[in-house]
């Protein structure tokens, strides 16, 4: 039997805006089958996005939204868990929105360790505002602001996380989806900071600069350089060159945010 994703669709959303090929829906039907499997009630769970192609997806969503402003959804995220610490809170977002002009609310997300998801749509691009050039676009990689190539070095988003706080990285792809449900729901089960980076694809701003020639190809190349942590385990740097890792990338217990400022405000009812 075909699985049921219209009973996490507000009615009368559909059909959505993304361009034809394009991997985020892959990843909204993985966080649909996320929610699911982890038992979230609609009602209590919240889903914070910013601005951009991948922080569309919320809307689409029937649970409690919100469609914020540009870089700000962990901001947002945090407001909302902090006033309501029992609810179940996930944001959505892109490479662009997340590392960019919302950079320092992410950082600064991860080093407190709030139990909260961080799902990342990487696709190297600025889809929907014009096709600008990321912090994870490729360097040499063209973009409508580097048309002849980026001279950046990207972010490597999940080392990012890591180094910044997070408790809990994981890293798939739209190519590999029945992976993604997995790691989602692991990282909403996890207590703290958890960031899941999924590659993606943008076939109309990225795809067509960057010469590839169709989705197949791109999703192709998405299953190309991906390899599963256990299996680099046993490869060697020259096997590992131009890859990248997936599944699991980080884990560790670290006190919750909520629960020490919870602590905070105790001691401070107890001094009066």
């Amino acid at each position: 039997m075909a699985y049921d994703y219209e009973k996490f669709i507000r009615p009368g959303k559909l059909p959505h805006i993304w361009c034809p090929g394009c991997g985020h829906g892959i990843v909204m039907k993985g966080l649909i089958r996320a929610i699911d499997a982890c038992g979230l009630k609609k009602e209590n769970t919240a889903i914070v996005s910013g601005i951009g192609c991948a922080s569309r997806l919320p809307g689409y969503m029937d649970c409690c939204t919100l469609h914020t402003a540009h870089g700000r959804a962990a901001a947002f995220a945090t407001g909302v868990k902090m006033s309501r610490p029992e609810m179940d809170v996930i944001l959505v977002g892109g490479d662009g929105d997340g590392t960019a002009i919302g950079g320092n609310h992410f950082i600064h997300a991860c080093r407190r360790n709030i139990n909260m998801t961080y799902i990342i749509l990487n696709n190297k691009i600025y889809g929907m505002t014009g096709g600008q050039f990321s912090p994870a676009t490729p360097t040499g990689d063209k973009a409508s602001t580097t048309p002849y190539g980026n001279p950046d070095p990207a972010f490597d988003i999940a080392k990012l996380a890591i180094g910044a706080g997070a408790t809990f990285v994981a890293r798939g792809t739209a190519f590999h989806a029945n992976q993604i449900d997995k790691l989602i729901a692991e990282a909403i089960q996890h207590k703290g900071f958890s960031v899941v980076e999924i590659l993606d694809d943008c076939p109309t701003t990225y795809g067509r600069r960057n010469k590839f020639k169709s989705v197949i190809e791109m999703m192709n190349h998405l299953k190309d350089i991906a390899v599963p942590v256990k299996a680099a385990e046993k490869m060697s740097p020259e096997q590992l060159k131009g890859k990248v890792l997936t599944g699991v990338l980080y884990k560790e217990d670290k006190p919750e945010y909520c629960e020490q400022y919870a602590k905070v405000i105790e001691r401070a009812q107890a001094a009066k």
